[in-house]
């Protein structure tokens, strides 16, 4: 199956042009310096208290009201808890962490079918809507957050971070400053990464050709059993083959071992998908 991302663009609303346009002459130049500057800014930053003051001036100047960033790593624990930075209301981070929004939220949703930026009103066109996200996002604007833009990032081996900037309910997204947004997240989500220390992770874990088959075929479904009769091999040799694949990665259930291999690019979901739609 072959996924063909929307359109970000609504009859009679010209969101896809503005996202596309550059920046007009009138302002350019300003919002390119602007973007110059943020990026001279976390040369310098050595903290997280640092970066949060620096999103949060740089927001402020792009026209939003609120930003939020996050950095989920696939090392997360008590330790390394990962990154979440904001400046939502406190009304609205107070909500969100007491009813555990996190596990429902749909622009959470919407960042793993798209590699660029979406404003918060393109989201059904990227994931089907349940009457549970429209009351969250209706909640949400009344605490104090109307529309927002996200900017995702897929980061294999290390997570997934995002970063958002948010307006005010009675308050327009400037949408024609979309492409900067996109910049700045970019660039603000690279800075996190760096303070998180992830990039100088531990190596990806080495799995034989057949510990990857093996692997590949269980995340489609398959039983030991049923992978022995599709590899020509025999069922204790599938087996031990997850076994040693399971102790590389140091997890014990297969359904981890899945997770982790896609996290490092060792599988994909293409192949995983693409397989049960012509099976």
């Amino acid at each position: 199956m072959e996924w063909n991302p929307p359109v970000p663009h609504r009859a009679g609303d010209r969101t896809a042009a503005c996202w596309m346009a550059p920046c007009r002459s009138d302002g350019g130049s300003m919002h390119s310096h602007l973007a110059e500057q943020f990026a001279s800014e976390l040369i310098n930053v050595r903290s997280d208290a640092e970066l949060d003051r620096a999103l949060g001036q740089v927001s402020r100047r792009l026209g939003f009201d609120h930003f939020a960033l996050s950095l989920e790593t696939r090392s997360v624990s008590r330790d390394n808890p990962g990154l979440l930075l904001h400046d939502y209301p406190d009304e609205w981070a107070k909500v969100y962490v007491a009813f555990d929004l996190a596990g429902q939220d749909p622009v959470r949703r919407a960042c793993d079918k798209t590699v660029i930026g979406f404003a918060w009103d393109w989201i059904d066109d990227l994931v089907p809507l349940t009457r549970g996200d429209r009351q969250m996002l209706a909640v949400g604007r009344e605490c104090g957050i109307g529309n927002g833009y996200t900017v995702p990032r897929h980061l294999p081996g290390i997570g997934r971070g995002t970063c958002t900037f948010a307006v005010k309910p009675e308050k327009k997204l400037p949408r024609r400053l979309f492409a900067l947004a996109e910049m700045v997240g970019t660039l603000a989500l690279s800075c996190a990464l760096g303070l998180s220390g992830q990039c100088s992770q531990k190596p990806v874990p080495a799995l034989s050709d057949r510990q990857r088959e093996c692997l590949l075929w269980v995340a489609r479904g398959k039983t030991a059993a049923e992978v022995a009769m599709i590899l020509g091999i025999s069922s204790e040799t599938v087996i031990q083959h997850l076994k040693v694949a399971r102790e590389r990665y140091q997890v014990h259930c297969k359904q981890s071992l899945v997770v982790s291999a896609l996290f490092d690019g060792l599988i994909g979901f293409g192949d995983i998908i693409r397989w049960r739609d012509t099976a």
